[in-house]
């Protein structure tokens, strides 16, 4: 296995200048600035921030205030800050502090957890490999791996370092869980559905998975021409994510990359692609991207709640087509969406790899 060079000792050796592989092209390069400029900006449209305290009141009006917030943030941003959602706080900070702790090791004691993309082992510890037409790459490195349900999970694979790691993030999924199924129950009474019916459609509590991703994106020498992680949208049904309080998180909305604002105690949670086609488009799945700096390390732990791979073939939901609206996705599973992204994107990069010349 040929060994892969992570970005944080890219980082540590003190280069100056990024390799060519991390220079993003000519016309993304115009809309990356200063993030922590960026976060400052008070004009402009903000990311909404969402009060779930009362989602599930025994008081029907005060339910369904907080139920409409959440779906206008759906159906408008389809990310949201989420305050008051009910994951303690101190379970929040353990989950952050063992993430941290075990990037705090020397990269050679992370090695041992690390993956191997090229055999299928996905899980563990990686960095992205250049497996596109243009070469790509991405400032950072990351630990990927199943967090629940707790019979499908392998904690051979998760960190042993440090201690609390494997019972804070055990935990903080369990906790995840349950908001997960309160979300889509509001999500589904904003359709005008049963508030049971999203969660059976992409797997229940059997087949929906959580997977987590901690993001490492290293302090960056030139912060301007790089990316943490490169536009996307999330396949997932929803995105729930922590982070250390560092900016760097930004979404494209109505034509302009906006950059999240760092709320204490909040979890950042995305719409992924499965409920923008389950609900025919209504909710969105945003494009949004990482951006890095010079004078902080960015962390962030990214718990995609995900359908099972082949058993459920996703397509809008009937109650969301008609003749006015009609369907905007063919049916796929989970395993074929991701497919077809993946081919759509090197199609794309292909076209935007000028041809060598003889």
């Amino acid at each position: 296995m040929v060994a892969v060079e992570r970005v944080e000792s890219l980082a540590m050796s003190g280069i100056k200048s990024i390799p060519k592989e991390y220079i993003r092209p000519k016309e993304e390069l115009e809309s990356i600035n200063d993030v922590f400029q960026e976060e400052k900006k008070e004009d402009g449209p903000q990311v909404p921030t969402i009060d779930l305290q009362n989602i599930e009141s025994e008081d029907e009006k005060i339910r369904e205030k907080c139920v409409d917030d959440l779906k206008k943030a759906a159906l408008d941003w389809g990310v949201m800050h989420l305050i008051n959602h009910g994951i303690s706080i101190d379970l929040m900070e353990r989950v952050k502090k063992s993430g941290a702790e075990f990037f705090g090791l020397a990269v050679e004691e992370k090695e041992k957890y690390a993956n191997n993309q090229a055999s299928g082992k996905i899980q563990g510890y990686g960095s992205k490999l250049a497996n596109n037409a243009s070469g790509q790459l991405e400032w950072e490195d990351y630990f990927f791996h199943l967090a629940y349900p707790e019979d499908k999970r392998d904690l051979s694979l998760w960190p042993k370092t440090p201690s609390d790691y494997i019972e804070a993030t055990s935990e903080y999924a369990k906790c995840l869980r349950l908001l997960a199924t309160k979300v889509f129950k509001a999500l589904s009474v904003g359709l005008g559905l049963e508030p049971d019916r999203l969660e059976k459609e992409v797997g229940g509590l059997e087949e929906l998975l959580l997977q987590m991703k901690i993001n490492y994106y290293p302090k960056c020498p030139q912060p301007e021409l790089a990316l943490g992680v490169e536009a996307h949208t999330d396949v997932s049904a929803l995105t729930f994510i922590l982070h250390n309080m560092v900016p760097g998180l930004q979404l494209f909305y109505e034509g302009k990359w906006v950059t999240a604002k760092c709320v204490p105690d909040s979890i950042v949670m995305h719409i992924g692609d499965t409920l923008e086609i389950l609900s025919n488009g209504k909710y969105k799945s945003i494009l949004h991207r990482g951006l890095v700096n010079k004078e902080k390390v960015r962390i962030s732990w990214a718990v995609f709640c995900e359908p099972p791979k082949d058993k459920i073939v996703l397509k809008p939901l009937p109650e969301m087509v008609s003749d006015e609206s009609p369907a905007k996705f063919p049916p796929r599973t989970f395993a074929q969406h991701i497919e077809h992204k993946l081919f759509r994107k090197e199609q794309e990069e292909e076209e935007l790899v000028p041809e060598k010349k003889d």
